[in-house]
């Protein structure tokens, strides 16, 4: 079964809006927290004055920590979301 509908039961139009409005949905949120990312992540790893054309290797480990971090930290924010939702 596909995700838009194609490969499955599906409405007389051929393609689930419901299902292509939430793929949209999904799409806009992974855009929010990849900008998210990039902007906080090149702040705090990359200085202004771009010496080379490539990460040094400095730069490079910054941005893979702060990148884990960020999801890290993201993961936990959901857990606790999903456990103080559950528990209202």
């Amino acid at each position: 079964m596909s995700f838009l509908g194609r490969g499955g039961p599906s409405p007389a139009g051929g393609v689930n809006h419901e299902r292509v409005e939430m793929a949209i949905n999904e799409i806009d949120m992974v855009s929010d927290v990849f900008n998210r990312i990039v902007s906080s992540c090149h702040t705090k790893c990359i200085s202004p004055r771009y010496a080379e054309g490539d990460l040094n290797k400095g730069e490079s480990v910054c941005i893979d920590r702060c990148v884990a971090k960020f999801f890290e930290v993201n993961k936990k924010v959901g857990e606790k979301m999903q456990s103080a939702g559950a528990s209202a």
